[in-house]
């Protein structure tokens, strides 16, 4: 029989917990017999003397096991069952290309995802800009979408890692948010949770990623990559770039316009299209869909350009109670905001920063995130055109289009884009793909 109280004062002291006692403290934690306070001294001791990675497999393992997980076995795919998860940025719209790609590949993609987080855009809020897009269907839905399109893309249900939703809510109160034992777990819990065989992670670098600095990324990432395997789950993190917004639009509506044009081929973001490569490759790779990284990436061109992948997401999009000529018809069904105008630089130059998080907060300042979790989102409104690092800003090339809802909403988003671009003095570029993080770099 374990004691809380001594399962905390053992970590407050810097020992390492055992699995019986980490197991404890998150069955008590979803029965309700630990107490917020206790949730909040174990967290702010774990943040202090974080935890071994042994100890970062048990709580991972723990939370995950503390309610419904997802057994794909029983279903008998013909393919892998894969995902991949961001840390987060702006104009980040990989998941609605990624998925489909993968699954005109042969894999099958179950991705469970969030909704807009600070400054960072959210899958969901993305796609409920699609009229009829159902984010929470039944398990019959879900899993008779990902088998007949391979792929769906839905919202977590309440069942799914249900310790780690009281444990991420006394840490947004306690400052104990930011550290790396507690960030892995949450993440891995709950991905691990869908049963997947392999699982992609994203972690961003740069202005607007979720960490600060490229070592606290890597950090992460290492600490993800050991953890997940470690629990049982094939899985690899990738280093991408978020010191400019990814896409050429940020926003609901625009980066779900953007997504089946870059499916369709009618536009594809040459960095965007390098990292939706990168993540979907290592995607095939782990799930011996290809033999390796180029043979993948050979095999996601084709079913980009043979047209199988936006058929995939067409099929995801009827499915999941969209309109059956979506891809064809995007324009006709997207919301278009009354007021588009583009904002031109102050000066003539080189653009040579992007402050990315202040990008993205100036998309929530539109209305299209949240300040508050009741707000409404208002899906229309963003930006698209983006310019990109290194280019000219001059009377021929603009910051970027504004969709705004009115002129004085257009002004206050123009100042704010102004503010977070820089034009002039020294540019030095940085990758799309800074690395990859496999299991036996760990």
């Amino acid at each position: 029989m374990y004691l809380p109280q001594e399962i905390i004062r053992r970590k407050r002291d810097g020992e390492v917990l055992t699995s019986g006692e980490i197991n404890f403290f998150i069955q008590g934690i979803t029965n309700n017999s630990i107490s917020e306070g206790q949730i909040a001294a174990f967290a702010m001791a774990i943040f202090f003397n974080e935890m071994t990675m042994p100890e970062r497999i048990a709580l991972t393992c723990a939370m995950r096991d503390s309610g419904m997980v997802i057994d794909w076995h029983e279903q008998d795919f013909p393919g892998p069952v894969v995902d991949k998860h961001s840390t987060g940025g702006v104009g980040d719209v990989t998941s609605l290309m990624l998925g489909p790609m993968v699954a005109a590949c042969g894999g099958f993609v179950p991705m469970i995802s969030g909704r807009g987080l600070g400054h960072t855009g959210g899958t969901l809020d993305k796609l409920e800009s699609i009229p009829g897009y159902n984010i929470m269907p039944s398990n019959q839905v879900f899993t008779y979408v990902t088998r007949q399109a391979g792929v769906a893309i839905i919202g977590q249900t309440g069942n799914l890692a249900p310790a780690d939703k009281r444990v991420y809510a006394t840490r947004d109160v306690t400052a104990t948010v930011d550290n790396i034992s507690l960030i892995t777990a949450s993440i891995l819990s709950k991905k691990l949770a869908a049963g997947l065989e392999s699982l992609v992670m994203d972690v961003k670098v740069g202005t607007g990623a979720f960490m600060p600095t490229y070592e606290e990324s890597e950090h992460l990432a290492k600490s993800i990559v050991g953890v997940a395997n470690g629990a049982g789950t094939k899985t690899t993190a990738i280093l991408t770039d978020m010191n400019q917004v990814l896409a050429s639009s940020a926003g609901n509506a625009l980066e779900v316009r953007e997504a089946v044009r870059f499916l369709t081929g009618e536009y594809q973001n040459p960095r965007l299209l390098e990292v939706t490569l990168a993540l979907a490759a290592e995607m095939l790779v782990l799930g011996r869909l290809a033999d390796n990284t180029e043979h993948a990436r050979t095999k996601l061109i084709e079913v980009l350009e043979n047209g199988k992948a936006a058929q995939c997401f067409g099929l995801m999009v009827e499915g999941l109670g969209g309109p059956v000529d979506f891809v064809e018809n995007y324009d006709d069904y997207l919301e278009k905001a009354p007021f588009i105008q583009a904002v031109f630089a102050e000066k003539t130059g080189i653009v040579t920063a992007m402050d990315t998080r202040a990008i993205g907060m100036a998309v929530v300042a539109m209305g299209g995130g949240r300040r508050f979790a009741t707000d409404k989102i208002d899906h229309a409104v963003g930006f698209d055109h983006f310019i990109r690092l290194g280019e000219q800003a001059c009377s021929d090339k603009p910051l970027a289009i504004i969709h705004a809802r009115n002129e004085q909403q257009w002004k206050e988003a123009a100042t704010s884009l102004q503010q977070a671009i820089t034009v002039g003095g020294e540019y030095t570029p940085t990758p799309d793909v800074y690395r990859q993080i496999r299991a036996e770099d760990i």
